[in-house]
């Protein structure tokens, strides 16, 4: 079984791009700039060392975490991705469903295509995520609306002041895609407005303002600097999300992998640390976990699952909820709390 599933996990960007449309396949596969940060997202992942106990008793294998004071069944979430419904017609539902059986947490993009109390009637655990306009009273309705459909927590996206140019030398998604496919829990007209462009001048206040307006904890996504990681605590945040918009944005900037631990230890306990960017496989998840992480989240293999409809995602929570409890017992771990001290030293370079 766990070669099958590493097998399957493994073909599922190869697959996906197989059947999705050009557009829909570049939308989800693609970066900014050069991509420099996208191809180096993975690899990064591959670089720490782990150094299994022995003489444990791992008969017994927990996987879940407390996320925001509420137990998961498992430390995989989903990040939040638009156009879904661009991949698959059951879109962000299908994944809402599979993810609510597996007993994880969906990030729902604020630019999807599905109501969102559709969304909440699946029966899945969800957060909103957002990006504030240059008049943040624009916003209101939305959160208004996610909070009555159930929304548990609003992360605020902090990297992308602008949307970054991408090399594209053909049509992209927005050329072609179907208007009522995104935006819908927006008002009529949101996108005209002049004061509804990303605010370039977002701060600490801001957090105030979302745990203010909505009553929920607020998480801020899209932190890579230490420094900046401290000041979002000092302001409030629930949790810090350690993100680099999957390559997407700010073209060689660090991978999420490497700045992790400098994260973890600036925040030192007092907020939750999550990460996303290049994880694809149990032992990525068991990596970031090991390197101090309380919860990972998945970008990419959503969509690239969901090209297989709610199956393709069910069989993503599965596989790697098998590749993940493997990893654990061959690393002597009971449960994510053990997995802390598995990074094994960095050796001395040879002189």
């Amino acid at each position: 079984m766990a070669g099958e599933g590493s097998a399957w996990l493994a073909g599922l960007e190869e697959r996906a791009a197989a059947v999705l449309a050009p557009e829909v396949r570049d939308y989800v596969a693609l970066g900014s700039g050069r991509m420099v940060t996208l191809r180096e997202a993975e690899a990064a992942w591959r670089i720490p060392r782990l150094a299994p106990h022995v003489l444990r008793d791992t008969t017994t294998v927990d996987l879940s975490v407390d996320l925001l004071g509420t137990r998961a069944a498992v430390p995989w979430h989903v990040a939040p991705i638009s156009l879904l419904r661009a991949v698959h017609p059951d879109g962000d539902l299908a994944v809402a469903r599979a993810t609510a059986a597996a007993g994880a947490v969906m990030t729902v993009s604020s630019n999807t295509g599905t109501g969102f109390a559709q969304i909440g009637a699946t029966g899945v655990r969800w957060w909103l995520q957002v990006y504030l306009p240059a008049d943040r009273t624009l916003a209101g309705p939305l959160l208004d609306r996610a909070v009555e459909a159930g929304a548990e927590a609003v992360v605020l996206t902090v990297d992308t002041p602008v949307v970054a140019s991408r090399e594209s030398g053909g049509p992209t998604v927005w050329d072609v895609v179907d208007p009522a496919l995104v935006g819908v829990n927006f008002d009529p007209g949101y996108d005209t407005r002049t004061a509804a462009a990303k605010a370039l001048d977002l701060g600490p206040h801001d957090l105030d303002w979302l745990a203010a307006r909505t009553g929920l904890p607020v998480v801020v996504k899209g932190v890579l600097r230490p420094d900046d990681a401290r000041r979002c605590v000092q302001a409030g945040a629930a949790a810090v999300w350690v993100s680099n918009h999957g390559g997407r944005q700010l073209d060689r900037a660090v991978a999420t992998a490497s700045c992790l631990p400098a994260v973890v230890d600036a925040v030192a306990g007092d907020a939750q640390v999550y990460v996303d960017g290049g994880l694809r496989r149990g032992l990525d998840v068991l990596t970031a976990l090991a390197l101090g992480a309380d919860a990972v989240f998945l970008g990419r293999p959503v969509p690239w699952a969901l090209a297989e409809g709610e199956p393709g995602v069910s069989r993503l929570h599965a596989e790697l909820r098998t590749e993940l409890t493997e990893a654990l017992r061959l690393a002597g771990c009971r449960g994510v709390a053990d997995t802390r001290g598995l990074i094994a030293p960095v050796p001395p370079t040879p002189r």
